[in-house]
């Protein structure tokens, strides 16, 4: 099967991780920049795909609630919807993935069945459900080329953000624009 498009897959860019119960001031500097990526994308006729972290009312039961106490993008919530201009740019036909985890296996699903010429991420966090992701998409696309824009990506720890960059290129992750 040809492939014919680029991807870009916006990782968690929510209400929580932006200036909610997990926000960081880094994450909201990044909606400039992603919503300008989002539009170049969508302009050239590619795809853009949004995840969205997505937890139920019993999340301190889980396993990520015990290691991390914080609720938080509980579907249902605004906590749990796309951040500023970024939930704007959201159409009904772009691909939307809820996980309850780091990664999503349904993302993983849909990347085996539909091949890229290139899949680009961005979003947060960087050292969690970026890296995650894009370890899935390079494993459901081994020779697509895998990218993470460094500037559209954040941590609330820089030097976590930074040792993930470095974890991505070893996995021949391609990190694209560091220098912002």
């Amino acid at each position: 099967m040809a492939c014919v498009k680029k991807c870009l897959i916006i990782v968690d860019y929510q209400n929580d991780f932006v200036s909610g119960a997990l926000g960081f001031p880094e994450a909201a500097m990044l909606a400039p920049r992603l919503a300008e990526k989002i539009r170049a994308y969508k302009a050239q006729g590619d795809d853009v795909i949004f995840t969205f972290d997505t937890h139920g009312e019993n999340y301190p039961d889980t396993q990520e609630g015990r290691h991390l106490p914080v609720p938080h993008c509980i579907e249902g919530t605004q906590g749990h919807a796309l951040a500023g201009e970024i939930a704007a740019l959201c159409e009904e036909t772009d691909r939307c993935f809820r996980k309850n985890t780091f990664g999503s296996d349904a993302l993983y699903e849909y990347l085996k069945k539909t091949p890229y010429e290139r899949i680009e991420l961005a979003g947060v966090v960087s050292n969690i459900c970026v890296i995650s992701n894009a370890v899935l998409a390079k494993t459901a696309q081994p020779e697509t080329p895998i990218l993470v824009d460094a500037g559209c990506t954040a941590s609330g720890s820089a030097a976590l953000h930074a040792a993930a960059l470095d974890v991505m290129a070893g996995l021949q992750i391609e990190i694209i624009g560091r220098n912002r």
